[in-house]
């Protein structure tokens, strides 16, 4: 009986500490893809809260179209999101993708040059 016990109690608890699954990874890129894509701040917003994630902690590892967040807002013309995004990032980071950005928008241009100054 013991030993159920305690087998039981070792397996939940390896369970609970499992990484998550690929898939888990994928649906959240491709979520925060889709609501930069149609450029919905709101949805963003509420879905990164509700994921308890930030964008600092996620934009280093989630690309969308092979680009990052700030470079496809800025493709997208998703210039809420693009102001959003450009907001909670650090300004070393928004100056490294400043040329990027520049390429595709010039209000996120005006934006991203407002932070770093």
């Amino acid at each position: 009986m013991k030993t159920t016990l305690i087998t039981s109690l070792v397996l939940a608890t390896a369970l609970s500490y499992a990484p998550q699954s690929l898939a888990y990874e994928d649906s959240l890129s491709l979520r925060i893809c889709e609501y930069v894509s149609i450029n919905d701040k709101k949805r963003l917003r509420k879905y990164l809260k509700s994921s308890k994630l930030k964008i600092r902690s996620i934009f280093d590892n989630v690309e969308c179209n092979g680009k990052n967040i700030l470079v496809f807002a800025a493709s997208s013309n998703a210039l809420d999101v693009g102001e959003y995004v450009i907001g909670k990032l650090p300004v070393k980071t928004v100056s490294e993708n400043l040329a990027a950005v520049t390429e595709h928008s010039a209000h996120l241009t005006k934006v991203a040059n407002k932070r770093i100054k």
